[in-house]
């Protein structure tokens, strides 16, 4: 009878860890409960948010736009979630996850890290 208990009690913890672990995958197709939806509603975000976060530097300053009370949305979140995963993985501080996304978004474009164009094409007169 011990087996049977060990056994379940084993089973459940595997189980529950692999749903902990893909929550990101199924938890989207779940159906919310009614009335719940406002309490765990995504807050908006600011400027005031983004330097809580640890996403202003002396370089890149946004205690001014909270102080001019800014009432735009704050940075692009798809942006703020890939510098903090280089802050997070790389162990960077912020201005050098930004350079790295920088530059990053710059190979993308075919932009070398000096903002000139790599376009054999590309003409420059200067």
């Amino acid at each position: 009878m011990a087996y049977l208990l060990y056994t379940s009690v084993f089973v459940l913890l595997i189980l529950s860890t692999a749903l902990f672990l893909t929550r990101s995958h199924w938890l989207s197709h779940m159906p919310s409960l009614p009335g719940t939806s406002y309490l765990y509603s995504r807050l908006p975000s600011s400027f005031s948010s983004d330097m809580e976060a640890g996403l202003s530097s002396s370089d890149f300053d946004l205690s001014g736009n909270v102080a001019a009370g800014d009432s735009r949305a704050g940075l692009d979140n798809a942006s703020k979630k890939e510098i903090q995963k280089i802050m997070k993985n790389k162990r960077v501080n912020f201005d050098e996850a930004r350079r790295i996304y920088t530059e990053g978004r710059f190979a993308k474009n075919n932009i070398g890290p000096d903002g000139r164009p790599r376009d054999p094409k590309f003409v420059s007169f200067s």
